[in-house]
């Protein structure tokens, strides 16, 4: 079963960390950084190439710092990891774990941890859904953020709809919502079920019924008989 508990308190602490902590504003470095602590989440995967801004980064540093989880950064070869490490300690992350996993857009990539609950890509760049199918997602599910996504549809899950989420979130990750938010150039996120294989259709007469809670993202999964 997925259940996502909204911590308020704690998604204040890491927003408010991420503003203080970046020279210039950044919508979605501090809005994943509010969810990823809100959230409570234990393992953060984020993907990173060469000449992007370390924001995002940042806040999900901050956030993990929150909840006592661990950030680590896929990025595709030694000098991206070179240059990410020198730019986030520019910035001030003191705890960095960097996996370097290669530019092949097919197949699994090596070293990425277990028990993933929390994903972060940025759509406009190569290989972000083999980021999202090596996410070994652990039993309580994981939240998918996709930066960039207004070429993905419109709002309303459009984008959802366009981008056939079973093909890109790779076997063993369910899809129970996603949802569209305007900010920056649009991010995407997704909610799936965990690896644990959540609460199936049963057989006989019995089925469970599932309900997000629209304010807290909560989910709550009822049996029907």
């Amino acid at each position: 079963m997925m259940k996502l508990d909204w911590c308020p308190e704690t998604a204040s602490k890491a927003y408010i960390d991420t503003v203080k902590a970046l020279s210039e504003g950044s919508d979605v470095a501090e809005l994943v950084s509010a969810m990823a602590g809100g959230w409570r989440t234990r393992l953060i995967l984020e993907a990173w190439s060469r000449g992007d801004k370390v924001d995002t980064s940042l806040g999900l540093s901050i956030a993990a710092r929150h909840t006592r989880g661990r950030h680590v950064c896929v990025v595709p070869d030694e000098v991206s990891r070179s240059e990410y490490l020198s730019a986030m300690s520019v910035a001030g992350a003191v705890e960095v774990e960097v996996v370097v996993a290669g530019e092949e857009e097919e197949g699994v990539m090596e070293g990425v941890p277990e028990g993933v609950d929390f994903v972060v890509v940025d759509c406009k760049r190569r290989g972000f859904k083999r980021v999202v199918r090596s996410a070994r997602v652990g039993p309580r599910g994981a939240v998918l953020v996709y930066k960039n996504a207004a070429g993905l549809g419109s709002g309303g899950g459009g984008g959802s709809q366009r981008l056939r989420w079973r093909g890109v979130v790779g076997e063993g990750k369910r899809v129970v919502r996603s949802e569209f938010l305007p900010v920056g150039t649009g991010v995407e996120i997704v909610h799936v079920a965990g690896s644990g294989g959540g609460c199936e259709t049963g057989s006989g007469r019995s089925r469970w019924i599932r309900h997000i809670d629209g304010i807290t993202g909560e989910e709550h999964v009822f049996r029907r008989r």
